[in-house]
């Protein structure tokens, strides 16, 4: 009996350990703490792009449907034309290759579904591993008791909780997806001692959606449990999903127990603040005041429309939101900070883009989903994916996660499993995803050196490199994938002065299309004045004052206006 029972338990072992590591490389991402330079986000877009890469490997890939390729091709096509003149390849170059990474995750959420739920599982437990280990980060960060898990976590304020995604409405959507994947996991899964675990991870789900406070996070609970109650009664009543012979049934929890997930939610929302040490901010005080003051996506989204208003066609330009809101005096209330993202995906696109664009974009990905009417949905898997896209694409309508790396990949992902190419022959050659594989790890290796070079402008000079230790700013202007943090640097670094005046305000004048803030501000008015210019340093001020009274304010007291430069 023994003799017979090893081959099998050998072939299970390595199958569960491929699982294990395919899921690994969807969680990772979500995970990563690295973070160092001028951008919070380039580490953890390089790791997902490496985790991407090892996918591309290690499962059998296919085609999505011709539609997907349009779809992103069409997008990349847009940012290219309508791109900032003031920046050049950096402006179009990163979110082309971003582009060109989700067709690629596309590819590997294709076979997915061409691999059946087993391996359509991996986004599964991966999404659900990642938001269980970030649901633990984040309440431990909420009690301020992550401290000794530091470097590998932060150590937020206390009553914040974000667990390695630095912000607390991508922490709310991770968890929305690991509830999603937790409810397929436990619908697919007869072992009840399995259940019994998915709904103590449920649970704390639960707490950690509460300890986010994230409104966002709350929307997309309320939809999560909706359209799973629905589906559960409509199993209920014997349209149950259609299933492969052999394969177990899929059954949802019943609809009154995924229902009392929602008072659950908001007693564990009054209950967290409570238990803190010191006053923390609850869910339920931030449902009562709302954002503060001018703080409010209204008002923000009423700057944005009175840009569009002034551009509808072709729009301010690719990644020129910022310079846009700086630079315009609007009739009412005016948000007070930096706006470099509309916080809603159609609404940016048009207004950096112009409004054909974004109804190209968005009106595309509407129809293509109305046409695959996921309201009639009976598969598991598919279920699943559409679970995960909706919760992404309800926070596209109030934020930003697609401009981040685990977002793009299980988005990507999403997009292959549930729009996948037609016809057995569909599947990639193993040769074409390696090769896509060596590319994506040549440019993450190109982008990784580049960033680590440009990064050390932002370093002291004792925690440089030694390459770099002297002439730093010389050796990192040759850089163009980041040319314009080198800029932004530069800029910071250098007092203005009569023989440098004319280049100063060049440099500031493309500066303030990246980053219009006091210190650019402040140069670009220095510069003027010394070239003589004295009718555009006023007018600059006057808007320096507009969109920064305080700092303008400390300004004209001669003092530092915002922060340490680089």
């Amino acid at each position: 009996m023994t003799s017979r029972a090893a081959p099998a338990e050998a072939a299970v072992l390595p199958s569960k350990a491929v699982g294990a590591v395919r899921a690994g490389l969807v969680a990772f991402p979500f995970l990563c703490p690295l973070v160092a330079g001028p951008s919070v986000q380039a580490w953890q877009l390089l790791a997902t792009w490496v985790c991407l890469a090892a996918m591309l490997l290690a499962i059998p890939s296919a085609m999505p449907a011709r539609g997907i390729w349009a779809w992103l091709g069409a997008g990349a096509a847009a940012v290219v034309l309508f791109s900032s003149p003031h920046a050049g390849a950096a402006a179009w170059l990163p979110p082309v290759v971003v582009l060109a990474a989700m067709a690629a995750a596309a590819c590997v959420g294709a076979g997915m579904a061409r691999g059946g739920p087993a391996t359509s599982g991996v986004l599964a437990v991966g999404v659900l591993v990642a938001g269980l280990v970030s649901a633990v980060l984040g309440l431990l960060q909420y009690y301020g008791l992550a401290e000794p898990l530091v470097p590998w976590t932060t150590t937020p304020a206390l009553g914040q909780a974000y667990g390695n995604l630095r912000q607390r409405n991508q922490f709310a959507t991770l968890i929305s997806m690991a509830l999603v994947a937790a409810l397929w996991i436990y619908a697919a899964q007869p072992s009840v001692r399995i259940r019994r675990w998915l709904v103590a991870a449920a649970l704390l789900l639960l707490v950690a959606a509460a300890a986010s406070t994230s409104r966002t996070g709350l929307l997309q609970l309320l939809s999560i449990v909706g359209v799973a109650a629905f589906i559960s009664r409509r199993e209920r009543r014997g349209a149950a999903p259609d299933g492969a012979i052999g394969a177990p049934p899929f059954s949802l929890p019943p609809p009154l127990v995924l229902l009392a997930m929602i008072p659950v939610y908001f007693a564990i929302a009054w209950l967290l603040p409570q238990l803190a040490a010191g006053e923390v901010e609850g869910m339920m005080q931030r449902l009562q005041e709302g954002a503060p003051g001018d703080h409010t996506r209204m008002i923000l989204w009423r700057n944005v429309l009175s840009l569009i208003a002034a551009h509808p066609l072709a729009g301010w330009g690719w990644g020129e939101l910022a310079f846009a809101h700086y630079s315009t005096l609007y009739d009412g209330p005016r948000f007070p900070e930096i706006l470099d993202n509309a916080h809603n995906l159609p609404l940016h696109l048009a207004v950096e883009m112009g409004i054909p664009v974004s109804v190209l974009v968005c009106g595309g990905f509407l129809w293509m989903v109305l046409a695959a009417r996921p309201w009639r949905e009976r598969d598991p898997v598919r279920l699943m994916a559409w679970g995960m896209l909706g919760a992404i694409a309800l926070h596209s309508l109030l934020e930003y996660p697609l401009w981040y790396g685990p977002f793009q990949l299980v988005f990507g992902l999403c997009l292959g499993m549930l729009w996948p190419a037609r016809g057995a022959g569909m599947a990639l050659p193993p040769v074409l995803s390696s090769i896509a594989a060596a590319v994506l790890m040549a440019v993450v290796g190109y982008a990784t050196w580049d960033y680590i070079r440009i990064s050390q402008i932002y370093l002291a000079r004792d925690e440089r490199l030694p390459a770099y230790e002297d002439g730093t700013l010389a050796k990192a202007r040759r850089s163009w994938l980041f040319a314009r943090q080198v800029d932004f640097a530069e800029l910071t670094l250098t007092a203005v002065t009569q023989d440098n005046a004319t280049a100063m305000h060049s440099l500031a004048e493309r500066t303030l299309h990246f980053s219009p803030e006091p210190r650019v501000i402040v140069k670009l008015i220095e510069s003027a004045e010394l070239m003589g210019r004295g009718e555009e340093a006023r007018s600059q001020a006057e808007r320096f004052r507009i969109a920064f009274p305080a700092e303008y304010e400390r300004w004209l007291k001669g003092l530092p206006v915002e922060g340490q430069a680089p």
